[in-house]
């Protein structure tokens, strides 16, 4: 089940997926992604999102729409390292939610480096390490596929993360079942071909992939992303979704108060608010 698939297990029991908020780290800066990672957690009645995916930002993404590209481009002009994601882990494991972080492979590979040569296992077993002591439950990795995991799946297993991997539309059989039994949690179905962003309709594909997903591996939950950005939305994919996650409409709060913390923490707290009433009214 992994730690983070306690928390469908969860929702389940109140009829419902479970709903999942990413932010990434650094963004306006440190401390304010900080606040803003924990908002996510309260909504503005006391009641946010079950799993908050804490991206780290990195300079080459794959999967990053035009919202999340500004936020982590402003975070990496802002100095954000590595090790800052774990004070976000902290802070959302200590307000009562799981934490997870997103996270593109050479980052862990390269931790603690510091430009130097060192021992990937090393490095690996370190972020491992570093990510347990913080209360974080797993890693989702965009560009680290199961064939290329040995690394990860050792420590991982150590130190009793999750590991989340990434099918899509276009993934076949073999690769999905190949895919959902290095998972340990839940996999993350991307519901579109493309990178991240909030969509006025939800994609159709993502139904299908999800009942492919649960013909080969029934028993892992599965969780849909890319394109969620309200209440309608959420509950239309929490219908046949196990978890539901949303990006871009959350990152969108903050940079549409730049200048302003405050409003933008409202204004996140106001989106958290009807995408949790969103999922409760999904099944």
């Amino acid at each position: 089940m992994g730690r983070s698939g306690r928390v469908v297990a969860a929702a389940r029991r109140e009829n419902r997926p479970a709903l999942v908020g990413y932010l990434p780290v650094g963004y306006p800066d440190v401390p304010g992604s900080i606040d803003a990672v924990v908002a996510l957690t309260e909504g503005s009645q006391g009641a946010g999102v079950d799993a908050v995916e804490i991206g780290m930002p990195y300079s080459d993404p794959m999967m990053d729409g035009l919202a999340i590209q500004h936020a982590t481009t402003r975070a990496l002009a802002g100095g954000v390292r590595t090790r800052d994601v774990f004070s976000a882990v902290e802070a959302v494991a200590k307000a009562g939610a799981t934490p997870l972080v997103m996270i593109y492979w050479n980052l862990v590979e390269h931790y603690g480096s510091h430009g130097r040569s060192t021992d990937s296992l090393a490095s690996v077993r370190h972020f491992a390490r570093d990510l347990s002591n913080a209360g974080g439950a797993g890693l989702i990795t965009p560009d680290l596929t199961p064939d290329d995991a040995a690394l990860w799946t050792a420590a991982s297993d150590e130190f009793g993360l999750d590991r989340v991997y990434l099918v899509a539309p276009s993934s076949r059989e073999e690769r999905i079942a190949q895919t959902t039994a290095a998972c340990r949690g839940w996999v993350y179905a991307t519901s579109v071909m493309g990178v991240t962003g909030a969509r006025s309709h939800t994609s159709s594909a993502a139904p299908v992939l999800v009942e492919k997903v649960r013909r080969i591996a029934p028993e892992l939950p599965v969780g849909v992303g890319l394109g969620v950005s309200n209440g309608d939305q959420a509950a239309e994919v929490g219908a046949f979704a196990d978890l539901v996650i949303v990006g871009s409409a959350l990152v969108k709060c903050l940079i549409d108060n730049e200048s302003d913390l405050g409003t933008g923490l409202g204004r996140l707290r106001a989106t958290v608010d009807d995408l949790a009433e969103g999922v409760r009214r999904a099944r």
